[in-house]
C-alpha cells in the first residue's frame, strides 16, 4: 500500500468509490431512499473539484486502485473518508486517520472534527473521538442522521 496526495485525474475513481462504498457498507444503517440523497452529492462536480483543489486529499493505493481516501478540510476538519467496498477491515482507515491527524498536528490544530455516519462512529470512537451532538440533516427532503465527533489534538514535541 502506498500514499498520495489525489490529483484532478483521480476525480472520477474518487466518486465511483464513494457511491459504491456508500450503497454496499452503509445499507445496514441507512435505508435506500437515505443512501440514494446521500450518494446524490456525487452529482455536485463543482464542490468534488474543490476538495481536491483546496483541501488536504489522500488516496491509499493498492496495485494502482484507489483502496480508500481522507481529506482534511481547514487543518483539521475530516470532510471526506471512504474506504473501498473490496479492501474494508485491512488497517487501510487507521493509516489514513493516522496521517490525516498527523497533518493536522502539523498544522498546530487543537484538535479535530468530523461528521460522521452511523456506520463510522465505532470507528472513530475507537480513534479516540467523542460526539458532540447527534445530527439530523435533511438531503433531497430526507432526514439523514450522523454524529459530530471530536478528537483533542496532542502533539508530543
Amino acid at each position: 500500500m502506498t500514499f498520495r496526495r489525489a490529483l484532478l485525474s483521480d476525480l472520477e475513481e474518487m466518486q465511483k468509490l464513494f457511491v459504491e462504498t456508500i450503497q454496499s457498507v452503509c445499507k445496514n444503517d441507512y435505508n435506500p431512499e437515505q443512501i440514494k440523497a446521500w450518494v446524490s452529492g456525487v452529482k455536485n462536480k463543482e464542490r468534488w473539484i474543490e476538495v481536491i483543489d483546496k483541501q488536504f486529499v489522500l488516496l491509499a493505493i493498492i496495485e494502482n486502485q484507489i483502496a480508500g481516501f481522507g481529506t482534511l478540510k481547514d487543518k483539521n476538519y475530516v470532510d471526506f473518508f471512504y474506504i473501498h467496498k473490496d479492501f474494508q477491515r485491512q488497517g487501510i482507515a487507521d493509516k489514513i486517520l493516522a496521517h490525516l491527524e498527523f497533518e493536522a498536528e502539523n498544522n498546530n490544530s487543537k484538535f479535530i472534527t468530523s461528521d460522521v455516519s452511523i456506520t463510522a462512529k465505532p470507528f472513530f470512537e475507537k480513534k479516540g473521538y467523542r460526539v458532540i451532538a447527534e445530527q439530523k440533516n435533511i438531503v433531497k427532503g430526507v432526514e439523514i442522521i450522523n454524529y459530530k465527533m471530536e478528537k483533542i489534538v496532542f502533539k508530543l514535541f
